[in-house]
């Protein structure tokens, strides 16, 4: 009869002086069993968003359009400072000089911009991410801005995966991944924005309330309040499914309650401080209305547009005919998508996570141009299209993906940063 082999044992020696088992042999494992896991979403999510964005990079040089503007609005002396201006220059500004909420008139100033720009529409968290990378590496504002705009988008990616793979397997995980990194609006993945990093958040707090992790769900939600007023609807998503968890009686009531009670905290928290210093307890709304025109109008402005771009006519209002027309694409494409959603019957969190941040896009007057930036976090509108796309042979997917992923160069990009406004 044979014996198994001893265990190798670590020549240090344990608390009591005799050799201890070593701990190096569990800790490859695990890392072997990770990089198996997660390697190919990261590596599927990189290639896909490498090839656009050197697409990308290729079109802003070849034109050229971005050395004749200036640095804070899509200009630049290298094409990669375009990704950070616009938005990106008022997160840098944050990080350099902080906050200082306020309403001030633009004197004599009448028509939609009556207040000047002011720091506080820009949600904290992103800014303070960079401030601490800045902090620890030496980076300048732009550097830590795009240091963390990639790892947040990868980590993104990795959410999304667990999503849609929890719901149709990790075939259909990799492809919502590649999908993530060729949708329209994804040029601000990689950009000075707070896109990724909301996304990471809510993909995560997303995939935390599937797995009935209420607790992380909470402060995973109420930690992308303090990214972007949108998570408003990852509010009301994460309370919807916590009441039907209760009325379930599935996990207790404890924990469900919990979670609603801590969700809204960083939103409401922001807001109210940012109330309380411009001395105007809806100072934020006013200063959106009147600084950048962004009010909640109930669609009218997006009826204007989706009435006029498809007779040509483009009379209407911050009309920008070339990233207007894909933003019509994609408006016409959720609706169909989220019903494709529906038919696979997910979770209620991410229907109504989808079905409200939808709503609240079409119903509020802004640059219609950045509309495929705005619908970028409705992430789980990749899984249907997964789903979809999985019976293809990979030879057919690498193809597919990756000529959109070249594409996405212009149509995801250039439209954004250089013919629009992002």
């Amino acid at each position: 009869m044979t014996t198994a082999p001893a265990p190798v044992a670590d020549p240090r020696p344990s608390g009591d002086g005799r050799p201890g088992p070593s701990p190096a042999p569990g800790r490859r494992r695990r890392l072997r069993r990770a990089a198996a896991h997660h390697g190919p979403v990261l590596a599927t999510y990189g290639v896909l968003k490498l090839m656009g964005f050197g697409a990308f990079l290729f079109l802003l040089d070849s034109a050229g359009d971005f050395r004749e503007k200036h640095p804070r609005f899509g200009g630049g002396a290298h094409p990669w400072d375009v990704l950070g201006s616009w938005d990106g220059w008022w997160y840098q500004q944050i990080v350099l000089h902080g906050y200082d909420p306020a309403l001030e008139p633009i004197p004599g100033a009448t028509g939609l911009i009556t207040l000047q720009g002011n720091s506080a529409a820009f949600f904290p968290l992103y800014p303070a991410l960079m401030r601490l990378v800045r902090e620890c590496t030496g980076l300048g504002p732009y550097g830590a801005g795009m240091a963390v705009s990639v790892l947040a988008s990868f980590v993104a990616a990795l959410g999304i995966h667990a999503v849609t793979a929890r719901l149709g397997g990790r075939r259909a995980g990799l492809i919502a991944v590649g999908l993530w990194a060729v949708w329209p609006g994804s040029g601000a993945e990689w950009a000075v924005y707070s896109e990724s990093l909301y996304v990471a958040l809510a993909s995560w707090a997303c995939y935390a309330v599937m797995t009935r992790h209420w607790l992380t769900a909470g402060v995973l939600t109420c930690t992308a309040g303090l990214s972007r007023p949108t998570a408003a609807t990852l509010v009301a998503a994460l309370a919807v499914a916590a009441l039907l968890a209760v009325r379930r009686r599935r996990d207790g009531v404890g924990r469900p309650l919990a979670a609603v009670a801590i969700a809204p905290l960083g939103l409401a928290g922001y807001l109210a401080w940012v109330g309380h210093r411009m001395g105007d307890w809806n100072g934020y709304s006013k200063l959106q209305d009147g600084a950048w025109a962004h009010t909640f109008d109930y669609g009218k402005h997006t009826f204007d547009v989706l009435s006029s771009v498809p007779v040509g006519h483009f009379d209407y209002l911050f009309a920008m005919p070339y990233p207007d027309l894909i933003g019509v694409g994609v408006v016409l494409l959720v609706p169909v998508l989220t019903v494709l959603l529906l038919q696979i019957r997910p979770p209620a969190v991410l229907v109504v996570y989808t079905v409200l941040s939808f709503a609240m896009v079409m119903g509020t007057q802004q640059y219609f141009a950045n509309v495929s930036r705005y619908l970028l976090p409705l992430f789980p509108l990749f899984v249907p299209v997964a789903l979809g796309l999985r019976r293809l042979t990979l030879p057919s997917l690498a193809a597919l993906l990756g000529v959109a992923a070249l594409a996405s160069g212009s149509y995801a990009g250039y439209a954004l940063f250089e013919l629009g406004v992002p």
